[in-house]
């Protein structure tokens, strides 16, 4: 069980890496648009904002990818950073897109189980 939880922190500390380059490098160009369905004005006015918001999903995976550099006593820490990404998750979910909840949420709650199991 551990093998699964470790590649499911994994995998979502990668998820949180892509999502810090939409919001980072990509927000004002035709993919990032495209992946949060923004408008060119709407992006433009709000690249710095996006940005701020990419280093905070920067800093969830650099969270998550330090408990698993610890390995076995590091389950406290992706614990902790696997929260952070359920709440990050079931707040944009309520307030900015239901699909959040699905991207986000849910990864992260399968996540908490799994290392919970280990």
């Amino acid at each position: 069980m551990a093998t699964a939880a470790n590649l499911v922190v994994g995998l979502i500390g990668l998820l949180h890496l892509y999502i810090l380059v939409l919001e980072m490098f990509l927000w004002d160009k035709p993919k990032g648009m495209k992946a949060f369905g923004l408008r060119p004005e709407f992006a433009a006015a709000t690249k710095v904002l996006a940005a701020n918001q990419g280093l905070y999903n920067g800093f969830l995976a650099a969270g998550l990818f330090w408990g698993l550099w610890l390995g076995t006593p590091g389950r406290p820490v992706q614990v902790f950073f696997l929260l952070c990404v359920l709440l990050a998750g079931l707040f944009g979910a309520a307030t900015a897109s239901r699909r959040i909840l699905f991207i986000q949420a849910v990864p992260a709650l399968v996540g908490l189980v799994l290392v919970a199991l280990a």
